[in-house]
């Protein structure tokens, strides 16, 4: 089989010739192509080479255009910071909503006048030429809250959905709106799908019942915009005791891209016996786990992974969120290793 197959028998779950497998080789690929880290973040034609190359080197079988949360946020003007060795991220001494009065500033944007959403786009035409079919492009969309919390930063604007949670509302609808155009655009490009960050649907950030009723409406707008466009719908949430049955419901994915079990179950076998038949499980391999501990220990977890969700088809070998950035690529490599040999079916 080839990547694309491989990966589609797994959506389909099913089981390929072995266990498709990508860790998240984002921010490290740019070592790849000897470029520094906003050069890599900001010019499509360096990002998409180094997302290649490392797909090619590492034999991955997708690529997931994460660069980082601050591409969409670029669209209402937010001050970002670019710094050496990591991610981009706001500036938060100066957040674009500084006080809870403010959220009534942000309305729908074009995306088209943002740099770095462009920049994104056109880097998704790249690997979608490049890949010509033989392996999946997914890209990758901040959800609605998220983008907002780049724009107010996160503890202010938890404090601000109990304070005036319709504001915090009327702005993530507004950011939504904005997000399915840009979705619609990413969808143009031939990718295969989208994959939507939905950070606070978890019960280490919020309630269930909040994030049903700030965010969960307007995911599901951008999950249909999405399969109207004839793609994939992923979810990618890194987030502890994560709420599978409350995004299922809202967004009918294809596949959830995870690191810690979901709230209502007790450890990865349980959530592949009550979810393997209804998405497709992506991770979770613990990313630190690139820098810290042994090759052993490493090994132990992919293989850990595999032999609790494998079975049957319907998972994806992964890191649970983005490989460190500034980490060396050979724990990656082992894992792509593992899969080829320990997650081969019918052994």
């Amino acid at each position: 089989m080839n990547a694309m197959e491989r990966v589609v028998t797994a959506l389909q779950h099913k089981e390929p010739d072995r266990v498709p497998v990508y860790p998240i080789l984002s921010g490290v690929s740019r070592k790849l192509v000897d470029a520094d880290y906003k050069t890599w973040s900001t010019n499509a034609d360096v990002c998409s080479r180094a997302l290649l190359k490392a797909r090619e080197k590492y034999d991955q079988d997708c690529i997931v255009s994460l660069i980082d949360l601050s591409v969409e946020c670029d669209a209402w003007g937010q001050e970002l910071i670019f710094p050496e060795n990591e991610a981009a991220h706001p500036n938060y001494q100066n957040s674009l909503i500084q006080d809870i009065d403010e959220y009534s500033k942000i309305k729908k944007a074009d995306y088209r006048n943002s740099e770095r959403m462009m920049m994104h786009i056109e880097t998704c035409k790249k690997l979608v030429k490049e890949a010509n079919g033989e392996f999946p492009v997914i890209a990758f969309v901040f959800g609605p809250l998220g983008v907002l919390s780049m724009l107010r930063n996160q503890q202010d604007m938890y404090m601000d959905l109990y304070d005036d949670p319709d504001a915090v509302k009327e702005a993530a609808g507004e950011i939504t709106e904005t997000l399915k155009d840009y979705c619609r655009a990413l969808m143009a490009t031939g990718i295969n799908g989208l994959m939507f960050d939905t950070l606070f649907s978890s019960g280490s950030i919020m309630s269930k019942e909040m994030w049903l009723d700030m965010e969960g409406p307007f995911v599901r707008e951008l999950a249909e915009v999405t399969r109207e466009a004839g793609g994939l719908v992923m979810i990618h949430n890194c987030g502890q005791r994560i709420y599978f049955d409350a995004q299922i419901s809202m967004m009918h994915p294809d596949a959830i891209s995870f690191l810690y079990p979901p709230d209502d179950c007790a450890d990865f076998k349980e959530c592949k016996k009550k979810y393997g038949d209804k998405v497709t499980l992506i991770g979770c391999v613990t990313p630190a786990s690139a820098v810290l501990g042994t090759d052993e220990e490493w090994d132990e977890e992919c293989r850990n992974c595999m032999d609790d969700m494998m079975e049957g088809g319907g998972f994806i070998l992964a890191t649970g969120c983005e490989y460190p950035a500034n980490a060396s690529f050979d724990r990656a490599e082992r894992m792509v290793n593992l899969a080829k040999t320990y997650g081969r079916y019918g052994k």
